[in-house]
């Protein structure tokens, strides 16, 4: 089979591999219709890292997909040869002492697609994945919404972390991928006013035509001073998607007293602080977003049922022979570039 692997610093190949096959009972052998491009593949990309998962060259990336079932092992029941399914790319061990108090996404022995030392990515042609990590699609659903399943999964977590929304003001701050998802997912919440925040003025305006209340570029206007204006008593909520050190110090700035802080992108540094006479004096809780926990089927119903055309923010689309230029794309911020998707196997 085809398959994309790492083989350096920004450098990729085409290779080809043996196809996986059905070894357990519960094993479903899956062809990659298309992949999602996501923030964290551009990690292992650009730097071979995130924090202490550090690329072993050579190694596949990749873990946003939609993919055909092509072979099921004897006991699996719920799909059959022919159906589309959603991915979910963390497999947990279930026995844990994370597994039993439900936290899945922290399992002691988790194994995510496209993490280095863990499983390899699904940038190929087949890979297979247990019954419980696939999710039946309709067959009618388009590949751009399709791939956009996994990022809103996130997303959902992260408005669930944050408790109930209603009549409160939120900010995204970043408005690629995540950010955009954390909007969309936020509709038919009853929230207060959404302020979102980028540096690339055709992602604000995506985010302005998704719903947001109002939208500003850091490098145009002071964000602080902006919201200060419209909310007396500044947010609620804020939720920072681009990872960034400058991010994290505006949302302290725009957060009001005993407001809440989500951390949702991924820095690429190691450390990043925070102004503690902020974040004490305000009383700022803050909490880590690590990836999703049993969030797929919620974010399916949203991705097949939301009424904006969301398959527009799948911008690019490539072949797998192609994919370097899509990540170069992606890490550039080029082109207008919001989601880039890999058509893999599709028809």
């Amino acid at each position: 089979m085809k398959t994309i692997v790492l083989t350096g610093i920004r450098n990729m190949e085409l290779q080809d591999k043996p196809a996986p096959k059905v070894q357990d009972i519960h094993d479903v052998l899956l062809k990659i219709d298309a992949v999602g491009v996501c923030g964290s593949d551009m990690h292992y990309y650009t730097t071979g890292r995130i924090g202490d998962q550090i690329v072993k060259y050579p190694f596949t990336v990749g873990h946003e997909c939609v993919a055909t079932v092509h072979e099921v092992g004897s006991s699996v029941s719920n799909i059959k040869p022919g159906d589309r399914v959603a991915v979910e790319p963390a497999v947990s061990c279930g026995e844990c002492d994370q597994c039993k108090h439900g936290r899945f996404h922290t399992c002691y022995h988790l194994q995510f697609l496209g993490c280095p030392g863990q499983l390899e990515g699904c940038l190929s042609e087949y890979i297979v994945m247990p019954e419980k990590n696939c999710f039946p699609i309709k067959a009618t659903m388009s590949l751009e919404r399709s791939v956009l399943v996994e990022p809103v999964s996130i997303a959902c977590y992260a408005l669930r972390l944050a408790g109930n929304l209603t009549g409160k003001t939120v900010g995204i701050l970043g408005t690629g991928p995540i950010g955009l998802s954390v909007l969309l997912s936020a509709h038919g919440l009853d929230t207060g006013k959404i302020y979102a925040t980028d540096k690339i003025n055709s992602r604000l305006e995506f985010a302005k035509n998704l719903g947001a209340s109002w939208t500003g570029n850091p490098d145009e206007v002071d964000i602080a001073q902006a919201v200060h204006d419209q909310e007396q008593y500044l947010l609620d909520v804020v939720f920072e998607c681009c990872g960034q050190q400058e991010a994290l110090d505006q949302a302290l700035d725009i957060l009001k007293p005993g407001g809440m802080l989500l951390i949702v992108g991924i820095p690429e540094v190691d450390r990043i602080s925070f102004d503690i006479s902020k974040i004490r004096r305000k009383e700022i809780t803050v909490r880590n977003v690590r990836r999703q926990n049993e969030c797929v089927e919620q974010a399916m119903q949203i991705v097949a049922e939301h009424p904006f055309p969301i398959e527009k923010m799948v911008t690019h689309a490539f072949t797998l022979e192609k994919t370097r230029d899509a990540f170069e794309i992606v890490a550039g911020y080029q082109d207008g570039v919001i989601k880039a998707m890999i058509q893999v196997n599709a028809d």
